[in-house]
């Protein structure tokens, strides 16, 4: 079984070399080189030959000096390895640029989890540890692996699982649930203002997390930020399916989700068009709304229910899709669905697994070793906590999305996707856009962010965070932030380095400048609108049902 053809990978670079043995031959004669150069330099430092003065006895290493220089020696053994393969796959004679990034990137994922770092007796620091607590570090390690096992977390947990509760340390702004269907709550926020803006701000938030990523703890909440600064501020949360819900599909979500959503916060704000904003495949789900909704069939006279709209770590153009890539082939997908004709949804566990691996080093292996060689609790942190809590998908839109993106990338050909029997066009579309990619981004690469800017018709400011995927949205100001942006009109652009060469940095978060933007295509503030409406009255308090459900 190899869904992500991982072993076709390496099956190339062996292809490549197969052919040029002597070369091959030469290359592996360098790599045993340099490791006798390093092993033979480590044990200098180990017994001190050729180090000692005249005179002067050899002093014999204990057993703690002889582990941490096995440990050194490794690690070297390792670095060297690690170039020599990176080396070896760069210079594959043949090997095409996306075959090579493939291999790159699972030999990565091999080598990141080889490092002596992850091994007990290679890990000096794990083993002092075990010394100084008389072994209690290395049995609370194993006891927390073994819970995590049982409680389904292969992996280890990434955060304090039991440090945060829903409603109660997170996602705790002032609202009410003021829709519910089979797909999603809408929650209207609280205001915090004696005015507000009559233009409401709508999120349209990624199916495979829950919504509260915007309103973590208080400090890091953009709805807090958005709400105490005049907006009325509305959020979709969607339900997590089950397998009854197998044969809900991707128009079902934009049509009964998306759209439904931004019908109703308009209804409850006196009709007034909203601000509409998307993150990552939120995003891209707005992006092709609107480009639904810009094709109204002919004589239509309804309003345009949207003033504007946002996208946030959005990937539109799916040609150059970043790490997450490799992930998804014809292969792969193939597989998915076969999983997922059998569970009825897209497991969450493949979700998480996937995620992580894009961040392996970081996500998976230092806390492997913090958790289980160290003994540490797992960390305190609301982003981590809901890093974890992911949702699962519907089979039947699961698989639309993964395929006619992903794989044939429609979204960006004219009227070669189709949304409710409507084929679209992204080139219709004409609101003004304001759009956000991140310096770090490994999920959606800035550049490949950026080539939304010649899609569309629409005015575009572009800003690019620095930080990555999360981080660099979730970035709230702070006077010792030294997070920094770029921000400009895009609007045709192509050339993403270009366009960075002309702007100026900026310190601080993005946020302000968004904040700034939304206010400047909104009428003046007046008395805020309630909690619902007549047609729309609230059904419970925030964060409603949906975002309980596991």
């Amino acid at each position: 079984m190899d869904p992500f053809d991982i072993f076709s990978a390496l099956k190339d670079v062996e292809q490549c070399w197969r052919d040029r043995p002597l070369e091959l031959a030469g290359r592996q004669a360098d790599l045993a080189l340099q490791l006798q150069e390093a092993t033979l330099e480590e044990m200098g430092n180990l017994t001190g030959f050729g180090k000692t003065q005249a005179g002067e006895e050899t002093r014999k290493p204990d057993f703690l000096e002889a582990l941490k220089w096995a440990g050194q020696l490794a690690r070297r053994h390792h670095a060297i390895c690690q170039s020599w393969i990176r080396d070896l796959i760069v210079q594959s004679p043949g090997l095409e640029g996306r075959q090579r990034e493939r291999m790159l990137f699972w030999t990565r994922q091999l080598l990141n989890g080889l490092s002596p770092s992850n091994y007990f007796w290679t890990n000096f620091a794990a083993v002092k540890r075990f010394m100084d607590t008389n072994g209690e570090s290395l049995a609370r390690g194993l006891r927390s692996f073994a819970e995590d096992l049982l409680e389904g977390h292969p992996l280890m947990r990434m955060a304090d699982t039991r440090a945060f509760r829903v409603g109660r340390e997170i996602a705790t702004t002032h609202g009410a649930v003021v829709f519910r269907n089979d797909l999603m709550e809408l929650i209207q926020y609280e205001p915090a203002t004696e005015a507000t803006y009559p233009v409401p701000v709508v999120f349209i938030q990624p199916w495979i997390n829950k919504f509260y990523i915007f309103d973590l703890t208080p400090p890091a909440s953009f709805v807090r930020y958005l709400r105490d600064r005049g907006f009325t501020v509305f959020m979709i949360s969607w339900k997590n399916p089950d397998p009854s819900m197998r044969n809900v599909t991707f128009d079902d979500y934009m049509l009964r989700g998306a759209l439904q959503a931004i019908r109703v916060a308009s209804a409850v704000c006196r009709g007034a068009p909203v601000h509409a904003a998307g993150y990552c495949i939120g995003g891209t789900a707005l992006t092709t709304l609107m480009a639904w909704l810009n094709r109204e069939p002919p004589g239509t006279a309804r309003p345009f229910p949207v003033a504007d709209w946002s996208l946030f770590s959005t990937l539109v153009d799916f040609s150059e899709p970043g790490d997450i890539g490799f992930f998804v082939t014809q292969k792969s997908v193939e597989w998915l669905e076969a999983e997922m004709a059998l569970r009825g949804v897209l497991s969450e566990k493949w979700i998480e697994l996937a995620f992580r691996l894009l961040g392996s080093d970081s996500l998976i292996w230092r806390n492997f070793t913090n958790s289980l060689l160290y003994g540490l609790p797992p960390p305190r942190s609301d982003l981590l906590f809901w890093n974890s809590d992911s949702t699962r998908l519907p089979a039947a839109m699961a698989s639309f999305f993964l395929r006619e993106f992903y794989l044939r990338n429609r979204l960006v050909g004219r009227d070669a996707l189709h949304l409710g029997g409507r084929p679209i066009d992204l080139g219709r579309i004409t609101q003004p856009l304001y759009a956000v990619g991140t310096q770090l981004d490994h999920i959606c690469p800035w550049r490949s962010t950026f080539m939304v800017c010649d899609k569309v018709r629409s005015p575009v400011r572009y800003v690019l965070s620095s930080e990555g995927h999360i981080t660099g949205i979730v970035n709230p100001p702070s006077e010792t932030s030294r997070r920094k942006f770029w921000a400009g009109e895009a609007r045709g652009e192509t050339d993403s380095e270009r366009w960075l060469s002309r702007q100026e940095e900026r310190r601080g978060s993005w946020w302000d400048d968004w904040a700034g933007w939304l206010s400047a295509r909104s009428a003046s503030p007046g008395a805020p609108p309630a909690l619902g409406s007549p047609r729309y009255p609230p059904l419970e308090r925030a964060p409603g049902t949906y975002v309980m459900e596991a």
